[in-house]
């Protein structure tokens, strides 16, 4: 979400003064892309995990600060509601074995992560929804300690005048209300960063978001929430939801929402920021001291801190990030598509898809874009998250097919190539998308184990449903630090 923000009120001063402030950093931008001063060598990728806190009992636990304090790693840092944390990885390049660096590191900090937070009582999840959620966990007391979180559920409900509806018709049916934002906290993501140039940015988020729909229905991993089987994906409508700043009457009106997936192919990184500025009234209008246009004429290098925090509070699934390391900014495209887990290997072998796949597709001959609506790039994407590895998606010159038929017959031949291109060892290569291939054959990713393992435990062992949940989670729990992808798992 940008900057640490501390708790504050917001007059209209401060509100037209940060109109004012973000339309100037967006000047700014422009004449940065103009002048081309942006890092584009050794181009980096990086990756950050949402987990979940459970008890002994496999219920959510908000423990987040005491697991904080007992890790002491600077990697793990606090996330929306205290039975949360997130490890941000130190990003690296892909080139070699890249990937394995990234899996060894990974797996080491949550294996050291884990054996420190059982001190205290909890463990650690990587999961899209927690399955044992219930109504009571996700209330105003659930908020992490950070004062950013209670001013950005402030400022939403002032935005919306009214408690949040959340209903999802899916498998089953849930119907809901909420007085905060904290069921949004029952959304933990994966997300990947792809470091890229000016000049490539709008062909590698055109890419993104091209394969949007093909990501979740492979990676699907959250079809269970208030014990209700709804989407393969029920992170998605729920996100979507839980941060809707609009009242029934402004969404007739077609304004947009803030989880938003877009309406067209872009040109330039600047359509996006731009689009922020025009269409997204601020939520956090804290303001910067710093003057850009005058660090950027002194030689400096702006922060542009108005134009960051104001980007940070517009969830869109693939986001433009500016940012700046050691003194040189850079652009990339953060990739918020998937959800948690299932394993470490899981979440690698879909970065290592996600990776070659947009590469392949960015640097192609013709674009993809030119040949595929983007209303039905948006059709994909809602298909793989309701259905996952049962999704029809569109292709051009496929028509309509199975998503896991698309990835086996078009799309792992791409990754491969793209890969190839990043110069990822061939063996680390074959070993990851090997992973997704099984994936497609088996019709096996963490949503269908769940709802297989919920539906034998209640008619096979006659468990009720909450007590179903709970050994959902426990079996869950186990498989995932056997470090078998999800495809290996047996169903209880």
């Amino acid at each position: 979400m940008g900057e640490e923000v501390g708790a504050r009120t917001f007059s209209r001063e401060d509100r037209a003064r940060y109109r004012e402030k973000v339309r100037r950093c967006l000047d700014v931008f422009a004449e940065m892309l103009r002048e081309s001063r942006f890092d584009v060598e050794r181009p980096m990728t990086g990756l950050e995990i949402e987990l979940n806190l459970v008890d002994d009992d496999s219920r959510p636990t908000m423990r987040n600060a005491d697991v904080l304090a007992a890790v002491a790693d600077p990697s793990f840092q606090t996330e929306l509601g205290q039975f949360n944390v997130e490890i941000n990885v130190a990003p690296r390049r892909l080139v070699g074995t890249g990937t394995a660096e990234f899996e060894s590191h990974v797996r080491a900090s949550l294996n050291a992560a884990e054996e420190k937070a059982r001190t205290v009582g909890a463990h650690m999840v990587m999961i899209g929804i927690l399955p044992t959620l219930e109504p009571g966990h996700l209330t105003a007391g659930a908020l992490s300690a950070n004062p950013r979180y209670a001013l950005l559920n402030e400022q939403i409900f002032a935005a919306r005048g009214e408690d949040l509806r959340i209903a999802i018709s899916g498998v089953e049916r849930l119907a809901t209300t909420a007085d905060t934002i904290t069921p949004e906290a029952a959304c933990t993501s994966t997300q990947f960063h792809l470091q890229v140039s000016p000049a490539d940015f709008a062909g590698y988020w055109n890419a993104a978001q091209a394969v949007a729909g093909v990501q979740l229905a492979l990676g699907a991993n959250s079809p269970l929430f208030f014990g209700r089987e709804l989407w393969r994906e029920t992170r998605v409508p729920l996100f979507q939801q839980a941060t809707d700043t609009r009242p029934e009457e402004i969404k007739a009106q077609g304004v947009r929402p803030r989880v938003w997936f877009g309406e067209r192919w872009i040109n330039s990184v600047f359509d996006l920021f731009e689009e922020n500025v025009r269409y997204f009234p601020a939520l956090l209008p804290v303001g910067d001291p710093e003057d850009p246009a005058e660090t950027l004429a002194a030689g400096g290098v702006p922060k542009l801190a108005e134009l960051r925090l104001h980007n940070g509070t517009i969830y869109r699934w693939n986001r433009p990030v500016y940012d700046v390391w050691k003194g040189r900014p850079h652009l990339r495209v953060e990739n918020r598509v998937l959800p948690a887990g299932p394993t470490v290997v899981d979440t690698i072998a879909n970065g290592a898809f996600y990776f070659g796949l947009v590469r392949a597709l960015a640097e192609a001959d013709r674009p993809l874009w030119s040949q595929m609506s983007f209303s039905a790039a948006e059709e994909n994407f809602t298909s793989g998250a309701r259905h996952g590895v049962d999704a029809q998606v569109y292709w051009p010159g496929l028509g309509y097919l199975p998503a896991t038929e698309l990835v086996l017959r078009r799309l792992l031949p791409l990754a491969h190539q793209g890969l190839d291109g990043w110069g990822v060892d061939p063996a680390e290569r074959d070993r990851l998308l090997g992973i997704i291939e099984q994936r497609c054959l088996t019709g096996r990713n963490g949503a269908s184990w769940q709802v297989a393992a919920l539906h034998r435990l209640e008619s096979a062992d006659h468990l009720d449903r909450p007590e179903a949940l709970r050994e959902v989670v426990r079996h869950y729990v186990e498989l995932m630090h056997s470090n078998r992808p999800v495809h290996e798992w047996p169903v209880p």
